[in-house]
C-alpha cells in the first residue's frame, strides 16, 4: 500500500489508559503491513473502536448470536469472494469496514501468552484486517492455516 493513503477513525467506549499515541501507531502499523502483505492497491478507510469485555459481548451476542465477550470483531464493508470490483469512494480509496478490539481481553491475553499489551492489540489488527479482506478461518482448516500462515508472516515483520 505504499503511496496510498489509509484513515483510521480511533474511538473508545470509555478512557483507556492504554489508548495512547503509541497504541494507536502500533494499531496504523499492523493495519499497513497488513495492507502491505496483501499487495491492497487501493487507499483504505477503516473505524476502529476500543472497548471493554461488556461492550464487545454485547455486540458479539448482537451480530454473532455468541453470549460472550470475544477479544476482538470484524465488520467488513465488502465481500471480496462474491464481487467482482469494490465500491470506491470518489477519491479512489475503499472503506474496509469497522474493527472492535476489547482492551480488558488483549491484557488479559498478553498476560496469558507472554506478550506486551501492546503487541497483542498489534495482533488483533493484523487479525481483523486480514478479516476484512475476505479472510476467515472459521470456514475451513485450509482456510484458518491460511490465516495463521498470514498473520506470522506480517507480525514476523512488524516488530513491536
Amino acid at each position: 500500500m505504499l503511496g496510498n493513503r489509509l484513515f483510521i477513525s480511533f474511538t473508545a467506549t470509555e478512557k483507556f489508559e492504554e489508548c495512547d499515541y503509541e497504541l494507536k501507531l502500533a494499531v496504523r502499523r499492523a493495519i499497513e503491513a497488513t495492507l502491505d502483505y496483501e499487495d491492497f492497491i487501493y487507499g483504505a478507510e477503516i473505524a476502529v473502536t476500543f472497548c471493554d469485555n461488556e461492550y464487545i459481548k454485547k455486540i458479539n451476542a448482537e451480530y454473532r448470536n455468541k453470549d460472550s465477550a470475544t477479544d476482538v470483531l470484524s465488520f467488513p464493508m465488502f465481500d471480496f469472494e462474491s464481487e467482482d470490483e469494490p465500491p470506491l469512494n470518489p477519491d479512489g480509496s475503499l472503506t474496509l469496514g469497522d474493527i472492535v478490539i476489547s482492551i480488558e481481553r488483549a491484557k488479559e491475553q498478553a498476560k496469558e501468552v507472554g506478550n506486551s499489551t501492546i503487541r497483542e492489540i498489534a495482533f488483533l489488527a493484523v487479525h481483523s484486517t486480514l478479516h476484512l479482506l475476505g479472510y476467515d478461518h472459521e470456514r475451513s482448516t485450509d482456510d484458518d492455516e491460511a490465516q495463521c500462515l498470514a498473520q506470522r508472516e506480517i507480525m514476523d515483520k512488524v516488530k513491536f
